[in-house]
């Protein structure tokens, strides 16, 4: 049976008569109650009545905007590319793999060599490093962006939870127990912790000096005072907080033993924590040291000679990776780098560009009659 609805109704969304169903009255017929329809509410924005507005793109507002990118960027441009250049920084790569290294001898050291590998890189700074001077270590070839990797670790445990550390984490496996006794710190990436020690010498007439070189202060305010704590307890006595654990495979004493001072120790420990902070790529650089300018008028590092004695402990050439020792200053952008410099260039000098070649094509062609001549 066919069912005819007028077209009122059809914009309604039902029929006045309704339909009927099996075991009932109409749907929709004049009994009581409101009658449902899914026809929008009457309104600018339901019916899409609200006013828009798009951009009409002329040689009026087109070709200033391009000479305006381009003069303010490449301005500023210039101004980071010599901020940039006008840092100080001196790298030296110590891996050894060359055979006239001094560090050759050390190439092929384990992590549990007995005496640690040592040896010395005579270098000289050909300018002076005026302002505070950072001094990292960098590594090559080497993932700690490796999504296992990444995971391999406890934060309860390194944020000084009591249960956590007796009992880690299942992610820091294989490194979650040894010999029965719980890790502390557990995972990959605690068990990998650099461990060279560098130390810094000036040569004045065939005299060493040592360089102070600061361990406070080299890691972030919020890992040092929130992520990372010692366990509860005794803190000035951690071998008892962290009696029945073990160290990590890789490291060749505890982790309550990694510094003399208590406020530096154990999972507080400053280089511990930059080095759990993993890097997004595989070559990158940690800060190690402080160098701290004592006079304002003599500058942090002067030029002259200078050696570098390396403890020789951290093995590389199992993985073709490398190992830098670098000495940097810093400007109010962070360290050395040119790319974000070239890059405001790039991009203001390819704006400047364009709205010249357009002026030129609106100037020749912009004023040309389009308009088709039609033959009688």
């Amino acid at each position: 049976m066919a069912v005819n609805y007028s077209a009122k109704e059809e914009a309604d969304g039902h029929p006045s008569g309704g339909v009927g169903v099996p075991g009932g009255g109409a749907v929709g017929g004049g009994g009581g109650g409101a009658v449902k329809t899914r026809k929008p509410d009457n309104t600018a924005f339901k019916q899409q009545r609200l006013p828009a507005w798009q951009p009409i793109l002329t040689a009026g507002t087109v070709l200033p905007a391009f000479f305006i990118i381009g003069l303010i960027f490449i301005p500023i441009g210039i101004g980071i590319f010599v901020t940039s250049n006008n840092i100080r920084e001196y790298e030296i790569d110590y891996t050894g793999t060359e055979p006239s290294s001094p560090c050759n001898k050390c190439l092929n050291v384990s992590w549990d060599s007995t005496p640690p590998c040592t040896c010395t890189i005579n270098f000289t700074l050909e300018h002076s490093f005026e302002s505070n001077v950072f001094m990292y270590y960098g590594l090559s070839n080497f993932y700690q962006n490796h999504r296992r990797y990444v995971k391999s670790r406890d934060d309860s445990q390194l944020n000084g939870d009591n249960s956590s550390l007796h009992n880690p984490s299942k992610e820091c496996e294989p490194y979650r127990t040894n010999e029965d006794k719980p890790i502390a710190p557990c995972g990959a990436i605690a068990n990998s912790m650099f461990n060279d020690t560098l130390e810094l010498y000036r040569i004045d007439n065939d005299t060493r000096t040592p360089i102070p070189l600061i361990k406070k202060g080299i890691a972030w305010w919020t890992d040092k005072n929130v992520k990372f704590r010692n366990p509860t307890g005794d803190g000035n006595n951690l071998t008892a907080l962290f009696q029945g654990t073990t160290k990590p495979v890789n490291w060749p004493k505890p982790v309550y033993m990694l510094d003399t001072e208590p406020d530096n120790n154990g999972f507080i420990n400053e280089d511990f924590i930059v080095w759990m902070r993993t890097a997004a790529l595989p070559t990158f650089r940690k800060l190690y040291r402080l160098i701290e300018r004592k006079n304002n008028f003599q500058p942090t590092l002067q030029a002259g000679k200078y050696s570098l004695d390396i403890a020789y402990n951290y093995p590389v050439h199992s993985f073709d990776g490398r190992k830098r020792m670098i000495l940097s200053t810093i400007s109010w952008m962070g360290g050395k780098n040119p790319f974000l410099g070239i890059a405001y260039i790039t991009v203001g000098s390819i704006c400047f560009f364009l709205g010249v070649v357009l002026l030129f094509i609106h100037h020749k062609y912009g004023n040309r009659n389009t308009s088709a001549d039609i033959p009688n």
